[in-house]
């Protein structure tokens, strides 16, 4: 990863937030953080809210470079859209590009591509709108999650511990765009490694005062507990090995954060998702890896937009 000593080398930054998915506020609120940090570090940024409006700026010759951290699909341009526009526009970005972005935001797909390669993921069945989700749990089995295959901040996510519980589980996903995933709940704690280039930061194990990782306890809540690093020595390597093999298995680039749930019982990990725009609000996971590297807030935005530079020199 080229590494810039100098804020103008960046040239005018758009920092896209906002957008048009149903992870808008949270977008809103991680590049508010990310236009603050880089601006307090030199760096000639600034905010645009959606893709249209960005699209615009570009075509205008505003912007140098764009610091991505819209959140989910359909405008939240996560999904790979916003990255082939920028590559028609030959702007660089930050962040991965379209393969990356289009693969992780399909849950299903990615779990296919982990599957074949020989990654572990939990047993998972597509659900088409409308199909049996009854059938589709019973295959599996009790304990599962219900979940929309191409959303992310845990919207639209249910866990299901009883068939009185499937109807409502499988309504509440498919209000959302897309097929439907149903998954067999993996019982044990939930991890977290962040990635930047081409290394694992530390993980970090999350231990929510609740039953589980929601929106609720990602975004509101103050007791939901952060240990980072989440496990040691060997343990810790090889969840990171295996989060790296994730990554790049799907073509992820530049930075993201891959889920992980390690069975309470056999110890095993398996792998639940990658995001390649995470949060960067003051509850958001990424940071407070880098925070344990001794990267601070700041430095971690500049070392994310400095991966703009590796998608140029490709």
């Amino acid at each position: 990863m080229r590494r810039i000593t100098e804020a103008g080398a960046f040239g005018r930054v758009a920092v896209v937030m906002g957008g048009t998915s149903a992870e808008r506020e949270v977008s809103l609120d991680s590049g508010r953080n990310v236009l603050q940090a880089l601006r307090a570090r030199g760096v000639d940024a600034h905010a645009i809210d959606g893709i249209p409006a960005l699209l615009d700026a570009l075509r205008a010759g505003h912007f140098a470079r764009v610091f991505n951290i819209l959140h989910g699909q359909h405008g939240g341009g996560e999904d790979g859209v916003l990255q082939g526009a920028l590559e028609s526009l030959r702007v660089p970005y930050t962040g991965s590009g379209v393969l990356g972005a289009a693969l992780s935001m399909d849950k299903i797909r990615s779990k296919w591509v982990w599957r074949a390669l020989g990654l572990p993921t939990p047993d998972f069945l597509p659900l088409r709108k409308g199909e049996d989700a009854h059938a589709a749990v019973r295959a599996l089995g009790l304990p599962v999650i219900v979940k929309p295959s191409s959303e992310g901040s845990s919207v639209g996510v249910s866990r299901v511990l009883a068939d009185a519980d499937v109807d409502a589980a499988a309504a509440l996903a498919a209000r959302y765009p897309g097929d439907l995933m149903v998954e067999r709940m993996v019982i044990g704690a939930e991890y977290t490694v962040s990635v930047l280039g081409a290394r694992a930061l530390p993980s970090i194990r999350i231990v929510p005062k609740g039953a589980y990782y929601d929106y609720h306890a990602k975004y509101v809540a103050e007791d939901t507990q952060y240990v980072c690093p989440g496990l040691e020595a060997a343990d810790e390597r090889a969840l990171g090995e295996l989060a790296m093999r994730a990554f790049r298995a799907l073509d992820c680039s530049g930075w993201g954060r891959v889920d992980v749930m390690r069975d309470a019982v056999s110890g095993a990990f398996h792998l639940l998702e990658v995001n390649t725009a995470p949060g960067m609000t003051s509850h958001s996971l990424v940071p407070k890896a880098a925070a344990a590297a001794g990267m601070d807030f700041e430095t971690l935005c500049w070392r994310i937009l400095e991966t703009s530079f590796d998608r140029e020199d490709a």
